[in-house]
């Protein structure tokens, strides 16, 4: 047996912030490493609200994992779905593209899967609102969105007409913020003079939570003054409203008082929760550890699960000390991991306690428009825009997507043009399509219960 087959094995799931940044942390370290992910991308999802809005095309917030880490020669990149982590055994099962398994042994595991959509119980709802986590649902809301003034333009049934151009975004976080912003520049700016039997400034858009507040994480004076620009774009804030029914001519909302209403609205956008990735509740069985509401793995304060120290648990999947599910707990998770197992290899002490640097929170409103609050500095309006705009480009991987991005924001920001338009009907039917056909295939993609067939070693 050679050398490199004793090297320490290391297994990354994930190629989010978390997987990512853990893996470039590893990279002149004496271990292989193995990075198994569902996507063949790196997804940037603080952009997503954009290509669902036409600002950016997918190419521009989801680079190939491939060729982001292709020189890093102790790296090996496997596609597939993590099923199950044995870890009596140290082994992860994957699916791969939903044809076949494969099993991967490891000495050190880094977990960073994620977090989905969560619909609080009512996943029914996600068949007429589709969250924004993944490029398929930035896709085919784009093609809701689009699509929605298209149909406004043949329709002649006044009551029709009015539900194609009410958009409803559920949550008042900083995804539905930015998504309910944008959709309101959609229509009163970019697309003003293209339509003849409609005028999109005529459009509505509100945006709903159940919070007493806009952007809570931010305080209550940004929060006031994010509520007050999203009023003068013309979106309606209704805050104390919680959504109780959807289907695909409106939504069901109970207010404060008790009472219940109903909004009629074909376009709805679903930014309200998060659900960590399944994995979480099952390394939480395996090993006794809790797990919170949102199925967040409670992890000890140097990111290991409890009883399995080569087991580490970063970003949207870990809760530890009310952190926050952003990109930069997981990519200073992930550089916490690869920093601890590099320490343990040269023999040197471990397992100091994580700690966060809090580098602030930015939402950004419409054009010129945007809070940010960085530890006690709290900024609106074209300072926080600008800062928005240049923290979002440095962490865009690549040259090439900076470069690009950058040249859309101009046509967006200093024009009103949105160069990503193209939408296909595929787009928009293709998810409930697949959701179909698991429910009477589930091996047809990928979810079957089969065990794995081989070993990759």
């Amino acid at each position: 047996m050679d050398d490199t087959s004793q090297r320490h094995r290391v297994v990354v799931v994930g190629s989010g912030f978390g997987g990512l940044f853990a893996v470039k942390a590893l990279r002149r370290a004496p271990v292989d490493v193995t990075l198994i992910s569902s996507t063949t991308y790196h997804l940037f999802q603080p952009l997503l609200y954009q290509v669902a809005t036409g600002i950016l095309s997918s190419g521009e917030v989801a680079p190939a994992t491939r060729d982001i880490l292709s020189s890093q020669r102790n790296l090996t990149v496997l596609a597939g779905t993590v099923k199950n982590i044995d870890l009596d055994r140290q082994v992860v099962r994957a699916h791969a593209l939903g044809r076949t398994w494969f099993e991967q042994p490891y000495d050190s595991l880094i977990v960073a899967a994620g977090a989905g959509q969560s619909y609080f119980g009512n996943d029914h709802f996600a068949e007429f609102a589709p969250g924004m986590k993944s490029i398929d649902d930035a896709l085919e809301l784009r093609g809701r969105i689009f699509g929605a003034f298209e149909m406004a333009e043949v329709e002649t049934d006044p009551e029709q007409l009015d539900e194609w151009l009410s958009f409803v975004v559920v949550g008042a976080g900083p995804t539905g913020v930015e998504m309910a912003g944008q959709i309101a520049e959609l229509a009163h700016r970019a697309l003003r003079g293209e339509f003849r039997r409609i005028d999109p400034h005529q459009a509505k858009v509100i945006l709903l939570d159940a919070a007493p507040q806009v952007l809570p994480p931010f305080g209550e004076k940004l929060g006031v003054k994010a509520k007050q620009k999203l009023e003068r774009l013309g979106v309606e804030v209704q805050l104390g409203a919680m959504v109780v029914g959807v289907d695909a001519d409106g939504l069901d909302v109970r207010d404060a008082d008790g009472s219940t209403r109903r909004i009629p609205s074909r376009t709805k956008v679903w930014a309200a929760g998060v659900s960590a990735s399944p994995l979480g509740r099952q390394l939480a069985e395996q090993s006794g550890a809790e797990i919170d509401r949102a199925g967040r793995v409670h992890v000890d304060p140097d990111l290991t699960l409890p009883g399995h120290p080569e087991v580490f648990v970063v970003g949207d999947m870990m809760a530890l000390d009310d952190l926050p599910g952003v990109a930069q707990v997981a990519m200073q998770g992930g550089k916490y991991a690869a920093k601890q197992i590099k320490a343990r290899l040269k023999g040197k002490p471990s397992g100091e306690p994580f700690h966060y640097f809090d580098k602030g929170s930015m939402a950004v409103i419409a054009r010129n428009q945007a809070v940010a609050k960085i530890g006690s500095v709290e900024l609106w309006g074209i300072p926080a825009w600008l800062a928005w705009l240049f923290i979002h480009l440095i962490y865009l991987v690549g040259f090439k997507n900076r470069f690009t991005t950058l040249v859309s924001w101009f046509v967006t920001f200093v024009g009103r043009g949105r160069p990503q338009r193209a939408v296909t009907v595929q787009q928009v039917v293709g998810r409930q399509a697949i959701e179909r056909v698991a429910q009477t295939d589930p091996a047809a993609v990928g979810k079957s219960g089969a065990p794995p067939s081989r070993s990759v070693a």
